[in-house]
């Protein structure tokens, strides 16, 4: 692996799955190997699955962990980027950020000494998706499913294309027109693709997404820093609303998946969200765990040769 995991495109396919190796194994054993190491939390972002896993994780893998909120360190304004970089990387071994500006998280990257992990930025969310394909491959046994993601073209839309990508992954992306995911993105996802057998498709139309597909996955309609949106994208994506009826032409065998938190009665029912048959949310929550355990030893065994 690279020095840092800014983006899923830090990544290929072999690395990928040795995390998930590592991962089904933390599951089963105890490892202590980050006795005495330390990681630091810089969030900009509220958050309870991010920060509640990176925590444990940490703790379970025998190291401690430092929590600088925003008002702790005010990024970028009270002091440099560089500097919280170069100072954060004498005193800790890794550094998870959850940001507003993907290039915060760049910036940490460049100029720390020290892994930088992107827990979250305007861009990516590499560390969900890692978990979210970490739950498909244990409920299918494989991640040469269908995929359906309906709804904002965002940040957890840009890793899951270009995690698809990579672990050969038939991937449809339905969202309204002007909500697209970003063309850099679906170019390097489709650039990833060519070496193996994954499908990249964007339609506007999330029934034909959602035919046949195995997996179908959603997300809130109006990220953090969006709220001001909140009710004109509730208009335009009415019609993306994952409910029993657009699952009709699904996969009789089909999963449903959400990065939470979810807007209960926007882009998800309460029905199709708690269907104990079909939704593995909690799943996914879990798996956030023993992936984030995963990265941080390999990063951090890396960092120590």
């Amino acid at each position: 692996m690279k020095k840092d995991l800014v983006s899923i495109a830090d990544l290929d396919r072999e690395e990928i799955e040795e995390l998930f190796k590592i991962a089904v194994r933390l599951k089963k054993e105890e490892d202590n190997s980050l006795y005495k190491k330390t990681l630091a939390l810089v969030f900009e972002k509220p958050s309870l699955r991010t920060r509640v896993t990176f925590s444990v994780a940490m703790f379970q893998l025998g190291g401690n962990v430092v929590y600088l909120a925003r008002e702790d360190i005010k990024i970028g304004e009270r002091e440099s980027i560089k500097d919280v970089a170069r100072n954060l990387s004498r005193w800790v071994d890794v550094v998870a950020a959850r940001t507003y500006k993907h290039e915060t998280i760049e910036e940490l990257a460049k100029y720390a000494k020290i892994p930088v992990i992107n827990a979250l930025s305007d861009k990516e969310h590499p560390c969900q998706t890692l978990g979210d394909f970490l739950t498909i491959k244990e409920k299918f046994g494989k991640t040469q499913v269908k995929l359906a993601y309906i709804g904002d073209g965002n940040n957890v839309c840009h890793s899951l294309l270009l995690s698809a990508a990579l672990l050969d992954t038939e991937i449809w992306v339905a969202s309204p027109k002007g909500y697209e995911p970003e063309e850099f993105y679906v170019n390097k996802a489709i650039e990833f693709a060519k070496s193996g057998k994954a499908k990249i498709v964007i339609t506007n139309d999330p029934k034909e997404a959602v035919r046949d597909a195995e997996v179908i996955y959603t997300d809130v309609w109006a990220s953090m820093g969006q709220e001001h949106e909140r009710e004109k994208r509730k208009k335009v994506f009415s019609p993306y609303q994952v409910n029993k009826e657009l699952l009709k032409d699904a996969s009789p065998n089909y999963t449903v998946m959400h990065c939470l938190p979810a807007h209960r009665g926007e882009e998800i029912t309460d029905e199709v969200l708690d269907d104990e048959v079909h939704s593995v949310v909690l799943d996914q929550a879990e798996n956030r765990l023993h992936i984030e355990k995963a990265i941080l030893l390999k990063l951090i065994k890396r960092k120590n040769g």
